[in-house]
């Protein structure tokens, strides 16, 4: 179990994950599909139709999975790394490492996901109608016509019609929907201003938001909505997605200006110079009372003769009995130089920030020629952005 998910395998280099809150849908979904197959199919036995709804939930987050794969793929293909895919309650994400450098590879990335789900689509709709010998959606009672199909005809019929959903629903232009990054990718490119580019696309993507929040209270009081229906579980279910995706589109528009602002700015100008350091040679004991209690990092280079050997963080210490710290040394429990994440100074604060969080740690020793010239923490950037005032969004939410 990996704090990102559970790890269920690799495809093409990509760590596949699961997170826990796919169990509730999985379970949403194979409920809902028994139910459907139940009052689609009165003459199957039990089993059967529980059967086929466990098979169809899998395929569908099977296509969701392959969705995500194309955007992957893609990203890998143009030279940006992905680390994984997780799949949890709203579907799927690509971990995807870095914004692409064009408005052209956005392009591309962002629409291969919702083409892949309507080929998917497509084919297993066209392969469900030529197995029923007829079009579905042409006779005058398609749902008699459907209690006659059988379970694979079914399946088809059903994970085809979901997939053209999954590729039409994504192409809805609400950043940072697939359609929102295509939108982003024209503004891009009429502007040639990625910042610009995603303000407008936030915007879009606010409204189809909020519109999706207002159309789900409606739905809750009674009034049909197209496609969802009414009803509570249907309303709050579409009011839930819309608030996820307002907040899900002012996380990437605040990531892009964090990036734009730190684009260019040296490590050197946020680092904490003459960070307090410790010796690998004196006792986990002395560490705590001399450091950890007189000073409120997080994080201590370990520095030997000048150059830098380790790092020692509360987590160490945490993992040490109390009763064994006076027998310990720093160089016992300390991470070692070779297995860090490090910066120089004159590195981009951009790039910083971004091994800051791929690594999940909270500080990063800044060396030069093996020395160490500084300690770059997480809480640095924050406040150089805090100071320079330049963290306003949009929402007239400041930075602090």
């Amino acid at each position: 179990m990996e704090r990102n998910g559970l790890r269920i395998g690799t495809l093409f280099g990509i760590d596949i994950r699961v997170d826990w809150s796919w169990l509730l849908i999985f379970a949403l979904v194979t409920g809902n599909l028994g139910s459907a197959f139940a009052a689609m199919h009165p003459g199957w036995p039990l089993t059967l139709r529980w059967i086929i709804a466990i098979v169809a939930a899998l395929l569908f987050f099977g296509s969701v999975l392959a969705h995500e794969l194309a955007h992957s793929l893609v990203a890998k293909a143009q030279g940006t790394p992905v680390n994984s895919i997780t799949l949890f309650l709203f579907g799927g994400v690509a971990n995807i490492q870095e914004e692409p450098d064009s408005p052209v590879k956005e392009f591309f990335m962002a629409i291969l996901g919702p083409v892949t789900s309507l080929t998917i689509g497509g084919v297993l709709l066209l392969l469900a109608n030529l197995s029923a010998g007829t079009m579905v959606a042409s006779v005058s009672d398609p749902m008699a016509m459907i209690e006659g199909l059988g379970p694979v005809v079914t399946l088809m019929l059903w994970l085809g019609s979901i997939n053209v959903f999954l590729g039409l629903f994504n192409m809805i232009p609400g950043f940072p929907l697939d359609g929102g990054r295509v939108t982003r990718s024209i503004f891009w490119a009429l502007t040639d201003d990625l910042r610009r580019a995603t303000t407008w696309a936030m915007w879009i993507g606010q409204g189809v938001a909020w519109l999706m929040i207002t159309a789900g209270i409606f739905a809750i009081f009674g009034v049909e909505v197209p496609i969802v229906g009414r009803g509570l579980l249907n309303g709050l279910w579409l009011a839930f997605i819309g608030w996820f995706l307002s907040n899900a589109g002012f996380r990437s528009y605040q990531h892009v200006v964090v990036q734009d602002i730190l684009g260019g700015i040296p490590v050197s100008r946020m680092m904490r110079r003459n960070p307090p350091i410790v010796s690998p040679a004196i006792s986990v004991e002395a560490f705590v009372y001399d450091r950890v209690m007189q000073f409120d990092d997080y994080g201590f280079p370990v520095v030997d003769n000048g150059q830098l050997v380790g790092i020692v963080t509360l987590d160490d210490v945490r993992a040490v009995p109390r009763s064994r710290w006076a027998a310990l040394s720093v160089r016992d429990i300390m991470t070692k130089a070779e297995d860090l994440i490090v910066v120089a100074p004159d590195e981009d604060a951009a790039e910083a920030l971004h091994k800051l969080a791929s690594s999940e740690v909270r500080q990063l020793p800044v060396v030069e020629e093996g020395e160490l010239v500084g300690l770059l923490r997480r809480r640095d950037i924050v406040r150089w952005l805090e100071v320079t005032g330049e963290m306003e969004s949009p929402l007239g939410l400041g930075g602090t």
